[in-house]
């Protein structure tokens, strides 16, 4: 993909130049928060290479059990932790990988999402979770903290999401509104080790792995 707008990273840069556009004290306070969290290195304990994967168990968005063991029983894993429907840089990102879900499944793996939103009626009329990937739903980011990769959201950027976008989290989640996850992508073979991952230790929700990545790494599990 040589042209820099097809690539998910093109398109998340064109969303955050128009955001600094469209709102520079808000963009501002985000970078300022951002280099806050990397100074503390939040995300530096995220599950590394060839580490075990935590097992658990998560509803999608129908209200359904799923068990990561059942899923490996089966075929290499992909999970993606992404914050929930209402984020724009996470719906580009789960519609860039929908379109390469053909090249995931082709390679013997599975599509996993994560996110913290409950699994209820605005959730099943979504994009996402029509898409023709499972969606689970990690209301309290237990399974986020296991993998290393929950942040406490910086009070300022809740209060706009609640003032700003009307977007109530702690609704929408039905449980701790202050803890979200990390971009982070695992690739895990079928005995649950982690082969490849992305996890984005400066905390920057804007940005996300490449699809192309994911799938060159599931093609060194071929």
């Amino acid at each position: 993909m040589s042209d820099e707008n097809n690539t998910l990273k093109g398109q998340t840069e064109a969303k955050i130049a128009a955001g600094r556009k469209g709102n520079p004290d808000f963009m501002k306070g985000v970078d300022e928060s951002i280099a806050q969290a990397k100074a503390f290195q939040q995300g530096a304990n995220a599950l590394d290479l060839n580490q075990i994967a935590p097992s658990f168990e998560l509803p999608n968005q129908h209200g359904q059990s799923v068990q990561l063991t059942e899923l490996l029983a089966k075929e290499a894993v992909v999970i993606t932790f992404y914050r929930g429907s209402w984020c724009p840089y996470c719906n580009l990102q789960l519609k860039a990988l929908q379109s390469r879900l053909p090249e995931i499944h082709a390679l013997g793996a599975q599509l996993v999402a994560i996110s913290p939103q409950v699994p209820d009626g605005s959730m099943s009329e979504s994009d996402i979770s029509n898409m023709d990937f499972l969606v689970l739903s990690d209301q309290n980011a237990d399974v986020a903290a296991s993998y290393g990769v929950a942040w406490q959201v910086p009070t300022f950027l809740l209060e706009h999401m609640r003032v700003d976008r009307g977007l109530d989290l702690e609704s929408v989640k039905n449980g701790n509104s202050s803890i979200l996850p990390i971009p982070a992508t695992f690739v895990l073979d079928k005995q649950g080790k982690v082969t490849w991952r992305y996890v984005d230790v400066d905390v920057d929700y804007r940005t996300r792995s490449e699809p192309e990545d994911i799938i060159n790494a599931l093609k060194n599990l071929v």
